[in-house]
């Protein structure tokens, strides 16, 4: 069944479906009626005596220059060509997907100055799989010009285009907002298999099961806090897990705690998300209704670019405190078990104990990557001062891809050392974790003397990636 583009009902979901599946894209009659509409808006304007940003003038601090009718062709044209200053290697497939179809849906809510044509244009790139080269670096989250001006080379090409053709191609935050919803559907998908992996490190460890008492919940009242518990107690039923402490280690005991906080914050993202999706991102504005078109700053996507980093701080904590338990576990003081999960103790064999560095290092990388960055100001003095303000949302959705990535590598490893630790603790365990403990010996055994360290953890890291662990 087609995604069906009215420019008000975007989902992250479709996103997804598209991006990175065989989903094909339709305009909604209504939204096609809507454009056109919008275009009469522009004619009428360009009729007139008042000058119009970026159709009767040109853009940034060339607003005082005059373009007249006749120009209009070679206008647009240059315009996209004058942007094509982005930098850096290119981004993913899935990425100028996700671009291209935010950037159909923002075309069709009909409150920018493109025609119906070029929303028609990119959706025939969509169905047919085409996929333009666009460099990853290069904007300040305030437009997506350089990303979007590579974008609308790529499927324009030399091709005609109309007066506020061009501008709409370029002025829109579609290259950050198509990444964003990538960036968090596998954040999402990441957070499930951290809770899982958590599962098992606290049968791996012994730990005292009060954590998920229904009573924190009850009288704390995040709604994270209780889907963490609710999970965690039905993936720990019929564990024969006994106790070895009366608190654990923090990193142990406040696992639903960080783990809520995490799914609060992105439940926040993907609302901001689905927003900014279905938002109109331009500048000039075309209001339909009052037949009116005004000079905004729509492309400002502060709301979703400050999610993203609300986003990022959210996951550090779940992605430190995952490291800390695989570290911890690794020790026999802490553990109870052999040192590095060897065989039997008091051996000279390392066993896992050099994943400990290795997965300090992933939890490092990834911390740094929390960095916020919606604040940061590149400039004052760009356009005679004017354009003074930045989001850095691209940046801000890159890193969240890179933080995850980071994320996948740390969960990988705690679920080879969780499960070590169970085999040499020999408890039943509950039935969640009993089938994620399954899913991970079927790709990599149980550790002896005589073997060797895997030598990748690839496979570990494929079921991470995928929705088995869930």
């Amino acid at each position: 069944m087609p995604v069906v583009l009215t420019g008000a009902a975007l989902t992250l979901d479709d996103v997804v479906a598209v991006a990175r599946g065989d989903r094909q894209v339709e305009l909604a009659p209504e939204a096609v009626d809507r454009m056109r509409r919008a275009r009469a808006v522009v004619a009428s304007a360009l009729d007139g005596d008042a000058p119009v940003y970026g159709l009767s003038t040109g853009v940034g601090v060339r607003k005082r220059a005059v373009v007249r009718r006749e120009e209009q062709l070679a206008f647009n044209r240059r315009l996209i060509q004058n942007h094509l200053v982005g930098q850096g290697p290119l981004a993913p497939e899935d990425v100028v997907r996700a671009t291209m179809l935010t950037l159909a849906n923002v075309l069709a809510r009909g409150a920018s100055t493109g025609s119906p044509e070029l929303a028609e244009r990119v959706v025939a790139a969509l169905n047919e799989r085409r996929s333009p080269e666009v460099r990853i670096l290069g904007s300040i989250g305030q437009a997506d010009l350089a990303p979007m001006g590579d974008l609308a080379h790529g499927i324009f090409g030399e091709a005609e285009l109309g007066p506020g053709d061009g501008l709409a191609l370029l002025n829109n935050n579609a290259f950050a907002t198509g990444w964003a919803a990538l960036a968090l559907h596998d954040c999402s998908r990441l957070l499930d298999a951290s809770l899982v992996a958590g599962a098992l490190d606290l049968e791996a460890f012994g730990a005292n099961l009060s954590i998920i008492d229904l009573a924190v919940p009850r009288e704390r009242p995040y709604v994270g806090l209780g889907t963490a518990v609710a999970a965690l107690r039905t993936m720990l039923a019929g564990t024969e897990l006994t106790p070895r402490n009366l608190q654990d280690p923090l990193s142990f005991r406040c696992l639903p705690q960080v783990h809520g906080a995490a799914l609060d914050a992105l439940a926040f993202a993907r609302k901001q998300l689905e927003c900014e999706l279905n938002a109109a991102q331009g500048n000039p504005l075309v209001d339909v209704e009052g037949g009116r078109t005004l000079s905004v700053a729509n492309f400002d996507v502060l709301p979703l670019a400050a999610a993203l980093d609300f986003m990022r701080i959210a996951l550090a904590p779940v992605l430190t405190i995952a490291n800390e338990r695989m570290v911890k576990l690794l020790q026999a003081p802490l553990s109870g078990l052999p040192e590095g999960l060897s065989e039997r103790p008091a051996v000279a064999e390392d066993s896992l104990s050099e994943y400990g560095p290795a997965g300090q290092a992933l939890a490092a990388e990834a911390r740094l990557l929390a960095q916020p960055v919606s604040f940061e100001l590149a400039s004052t003095a760009h356009a005679e001062g004017l354009e003074d303000r930045t989001t850095m949302a691209p940046l801000a959705a890159r890193r969240l891809t890179e933080m995850v990535m980071l994320g996948e590598r740390i969960v990988s490893v705690e679920l080879l050392v969780a499960c070590q630790a169970i085999d040499l603790r020999g408890h039943r365990l509950g039935e969640g974790t009993g089938r994620a403990y399954a899913l991970v010996r079927e790709r990599l055994p149980f550790k002896t003397e005589a073997d060797p360290i895997p030598p990748s953890l690839e496979p570990l890291r494929e079921l991470v990636r995928s929705h088995m662990l869930h």
